[in-house]
Order: C-alpha cells, then sequence, then structure tokens
C-alpha cells in the first residue's frame, strides 16, 4: 500500500469559503488528477475516503465542497439549498471552475490530465464543467443525471459515464432518457449503467439522520459503481503513460 498524504484546502466559490479534502499519492512527481463532487447534503467522510482510495492508486484527488464547510443532514435545508443551484448551470460552473483552480495549482497536479466524477449535486456539477467546455479526460455521474441547456453537451469534450439505480424516483426513467437523448444528439462517448434494484444515493452507506424516501444503500451496486468509475479512469486517465501504456482515449483532430 503506498503512503498517502493529505490537508484541507480552503477556497472561495458561491459567496461561500468552501472547505475540501485534498489527497496526494506517494512520491514527487506529477500525477493524473481527479475532482471528487459529493451527493447534495455535502463533503462527507464517504468523499475523503474515496479521494484517499484514488490517491492509493497515483491519482491526486480533490474532494470538492458544496455548501462552505457544512453537511446538510436536514433533507428540507438541503433541498433549499440544491434545487436552486441545480437549477442555474452558472452557479454549478462557478463552483466547479473553484474546485478545478485549486487542483491545477497543486504541484502533484499533472494540469493538462484531470477527470472529474460525481454524486447527486456533485456529479451534476461534472457534468456542468464539461458542458462549459473545460479539458477534462472523463466525466462520471452517479444519481446526477441533471441535463443541461440547449446545444451546450456539444462541448462535451472527453467520454461520459453516468450509473443510475432503476428504483431511484429522483433520476426516473425520464429523466435517464432526456440524458441520454441530449449525449446522444450531442455526439458524446458516452455510456448509462442502470443498477437493478437501486434507489436514489445507492453508493452512499447509511447516515445517522433523516433521509428523504426513495433513497437508500445498495452495498453490492455501491462496490460495482466505484468499480466502474475506476475502470472509467484507468481507461481515460491511466496513471502510467508510455509504450506500454498508450493514452487509450483521444478526441479526434
Amino acid at each position: 500500500m503506498t503512503t498517502v498524504t493529505t490537508r484541507t484546502v480552503t477556497y472561495p466559490a458561491d459567496g461561500l469559503t468552501m472547505i475540501g479534502h485534498l489527497a496526494l499519492p506517494a512520491g514527487a512527481g506529477r500525477r493524473p488528477a481527479v475532482l471528487i463532487g459529493p451527493e447534495g447534503v455535502g463533503l462527507g467522510d464517504v468523499e475523503r475516503r474515496r479521494a484517499e482510495a484514488l490517491a492509493e492508486l497515483g491519482y491526486v484527488a480533490l474532494a470538492f465542497d458544496l455548501h462552505g464547510g457544512r453537511y446538510l443532514g436536514d433533507p428540507e435545508e438541503m433541498l433549499a439549498r440544491c434545487l436552486p443551484l441545480l437549477a442555474d448551470p452558472d452557479r454549478m460552473r462557478g463552483i466547479g471552475h473553484a474546485a478545478l483552480d485549486v487542483l491545477r495549482a497543486e504541484p502533484r497536479t499533472d494540469p493538462d490530465r484531470i477527470a472529474a466524477v460525481g454524486y447527486g449535486t456533485g456529479g451534476a456539477v461534472a457534468l456542468e464543467l464539461g458542458r462549459d467546455g473545460v479539458d477534462l479526460r472523463a466525466i462520471g455521474t452517479v444519481n446526477g443525471l441533471i441535463t443541461g441547456r440547449p446545444g451546450e453537451a456539444a462541448r462535451i469534450r472527453c467520454p461520459v459515464w453516468a450509473g443510475v439505480g432503476s428504483e431511484d424516483p429522483i433520476m426516473a426513467p425520464a429523466q435517464r432518457d432526456a440524458f441520454a437523448a441530449e449525449m446522444e444528439a450531442a455526439g458524446v462517448d458516452w455510456r448509462l449503467v442502470v443498477y437493478g434494484g437501486a434507489l436514489h444515493a445507492f453508493h452512499h452507506p447509511t447516515v445517522d439522520h433523516t433521509v428523504r424516501p426513495g433513497v437508500g444503500y445498495h452495498p453490492r451496486h455501491a462496490q460495482r459503481a466505484w468499480g466502474d468509475i475506476v475502470a472509467l479512469l484507468a481507461e481515460c486517465l491511466p496513471v502510467m503513460e508510455g509504450p506500454e501504456h498508450p493514452e487509450p482515449w483521444a478526441p479526434e483532430g
């Protein structure tokens, strides 16, 4: 097991002081990097551990903040903040760009080799970075199949992987279909995995606060979704490149 170094990073975004969690792999050289966006409740230990798990694999990883260091365990408070945010692509992009700037400024980060993955609201932020034309190597979103403004998905420059639970009432079949239609019309290299029997936030272990109906943990699919994200990164953002590890995907032209 490699040695991972972590530290807290603070930065301004959305009128707040955000508190992110940065994880660095062993060594001193530059490495590919990953932004990790949390569910609507905000940055917690789940995302911090995932950043550290990616650092174990050799990535620089930043789990970014949504709410100025707060974790919104009350569902009504979370919705009061997240619903207006999800309806405002420019605010989501501002949050994403602020975190991306922190990640790019880290000396260990290879600024030309960055991916963005996220869950729920954090996944929507990752998608908005793509729609804003950011040069990412991959985008992964779980429970965050939010469609964007007409035509802007054509600016996505990398593969998109999306995961959703079949029984998710928030990302219902109509929402999945709209997302798929948007990606297809834009000519994006996209994939959608539907995890049978899983609810919304199926990747997130059970918490000790009230959750909304339709939300629930599915440990088997949580493990599978994480494996799919790691595979996406291995495909599009390998830690090692060279004759034996050629970059497997690059945009045409």
